[in-house]
Order: structure tokens, then sequence, then C-alpha cells
């Protein structure tokens, strides 16, 4: 018999992640029951007792980890991790949860880099300017501008997609310090980036880019007072969860022309019709599109084949990410609901 595996992995899909010849691989060599979050637990119990695998994130309550026995690991293809099952029950019996949220890091970093740029050369406001017969030419139209090139560079944030942007920054010649308090000056200093804290990254930065994920300890850890510390003109680019952000006190920082502000993420999605969000100057807005690319889903399940493959022959996972039982718990980023 084939290994069962359980298949809930909304909002994504099976067809979204895998392609065509990847997902007749998956079902060659597993029994794939699809379900739902609000369905697996009452899977039949002989179902649950047998599945090895599950791909999703469903909830997961004490009782319904008790029936899964021969459970080996969580892939979870959300890739925001949920306090939504007993992490530490599930750590004590050595199943894996994992997460492929790595997939991203190449686009978000490539969108990030886009996004600075255009703040730092005004491309959207000179082609709104232009589509209105109110081009300035030349000199003219760079009064503002400034260079990449040779700027002081600060990262919030140095997991998978801080390392993706350090990389395509590489050949700016910039200066980038990093702050990231779950990470050791040494190995900061190791990746050929220069250790710093909160304050000094806003303070004496050009541009700042976002990339921390949520957790209990810095929701809002950017407020008013870090906004009214950056350099005037500073670009600020949140590329993350709009959560890490007190987004009032961003726009407000926006719309007095203290900072220039770019965001591929909200405090609601969809972003309500009237959001104040939307009509700000000063402001560069991204429908949270920045790792939502084809090519991200497909290597995600990608990932998901080769690390099941390496746990059918009893390897530890490679390919994603383990979730660890010191953080699992703080980590607080809501879910997509759009892919």
């Amino acid at each position: 018999m084939k290994p069962i595996v359980l298949s809930s992995p909304a909002p994504r899909s099976l067809e979204l992640i895998f392609s065509c010849e990847k997902l007749s691989l998956l079902h060659s060599k597993y029994d794939v029951v699809e379900t739902t979050d609000d369905a697996l637990a009452s899977l039949p119990e002989k179902t649950l007792g047998a599945a090895r695998y599950i791909i999703g994130q469903p909830p997961i309550s004490d009782i319904t980890l008790a029936k899964l026995q021969n459970l080996r690991a969580v892939l979870n293809v959300e890739s925001n991790l949920i306090d939504n099952m007993p992490y530490q029950t599930i750590f004590e019996r050595g199943v894996h949860v994992l997460t492929t949220g790595a997939v991203f890091a190449q686009p978000v970093a490539e969108l990030g880099l886009g996004l600075a740029l255009d703040l730092a050369r005004g491309i959207t406001h000179a082609d709104k300017a232009f589509t209105q017969g109110k081009e300035l030419w030349g000199g003219d139209g760079n009064t503002q501008a400034r260079l990449l090139s040779g700027s002081n560079i600060g990262i919030i944030g140095y997991g998978d997609l801080g390392r993706a942007l350090k990389k395509v920054l590489s050949g700016f010649n910039a200066s980038i310090k990093v702050y990231d308090p779950w990470l050791p000056p040494s190995v900061l200093k190791e990746s050929g980036v220069v250790p710093a804290t909160l304050d000094e990254v806003i303070a004496s930065t050009d541009f700042i880019f976002v990339v921390a994920a949520v957790t209990s300890e810095n929701l809002h850890f950017i407020g008013e007072a870090e906004f009214s510390a950056m350099r005037s003109g500073a670009c600020f680019i949140l590329l993350s969860r709009a959560e890490v952000v007190d987004f009032n006190a961003m726009m407000d920082a926006a719309e007095s022309g203290h900072i220039l502000v770019a965001s591929d993420v909200f405090p609601e999605e969809p972003l309500a019709a009237n959001h104040r969000a939307r009509g700000l100057p000063n402001f560069i807005r991204s429908a949270h599109r920045a790792g939502a690319m084809d090519v991200a889903f497909k290597h995600m399940g990608n990932m998901v084949l080769e690390d099941m493959e390496l746990m059918d022959r009893g390897l530890p996972p490679i390919r994603c990410k383990r979730a660890e039982r010191e953080t699992v718990s703080r980590m607080q980023s809501k879910p997509v609901v759009n892919n």
C-alpha cells in the first residue's frame, strides 16, 4: 500500500504548488486524501492512523494528534506558522513541522529592490506626471532623486528574505546594517553585513527594508518615535507583514513628506476601497504580490516532494525550513487570504 498523505493546503491548492508532472508523481507515490481544515479531524480513524504526511497547516487538536500515530511531518505550504496545533507534543513525538516560505525570498527581494529604485528615482511619480502632460525633463525631473549605489542601507530582519535582499543589493557598493535580535553578531558579520541596533538602523540609513516576521515580541515595534527618528527623505520599504509597524504612524510620516514609503502589505487585505493608504502621497502601493509568482509556488511543490522522499528513507528533511520549538509559539503572522 502507498503511504497516505492528507492534503489540506488552503488557500493554496495542489494544482497551484505542483506542476502537472510533479502532481502525477505525488499521486503515483502516495495515496493522497484531499480534505479541508474543518473536515480533517472527522476523517476515519484508520485514515488518520495511517497518514504519514500532512500538506497544509490545518488545526490539529490533541485528540486528533493522538490518532495520527504514523505522522512524520506537517508540510506547511501557506508558510506562516499559526498557533493551531500542540507543537510541543508534536516535537516530543519527533514529528517535523516544515515551512516552504524560503521559496518567496528571491521574488520578494527583487520586488523590494524595484520599490527602492522607484522611491529613489521617482519612477512612478514621473510616469503619472507624463500621462498628465506635466512631466519634467532632464535634470528638472531629478531634483529629489538619489542613488542607491554607495548609500547607507538598513535591513530589519535577517532570515531567508533578509539574506536574499542582501544578495540583490550586493552590486550597489552600499554599507548594509542589519538588526535581528534572534541572530548573534558573528552570523551577521560572516554574511558581510554590519550588526546594528534598531535605533542605529533607523537613524543612520537612507533605505530601510523591513523583512522581519511578526512575533509576539515585535508587534508594531516600529512606531511614531522610530519614524520621527528617520532621516528626512529616507525610503522605507515594508515587505514582510504590516503588523510589525504602526501603520497609521507610517502613513502620517509619508503624508507629512518626512519619509517616502513603499509597502507590499497592509493591515487588512484586500484593502478597503476608502482606506486612507490608497490616496496618500509619497507612498507606493503593491497588493501583496511580491512573492506570489508561479515559479515560487511550483518550487514549493518540488521542495515538498524532495523532503518527503528523504523522510521516506529515514533521513531528515533538508529543503524545507524546520519550525523550532523555542520560537514556533512566538510567530504571529496572519495567514494569507489570497495567493
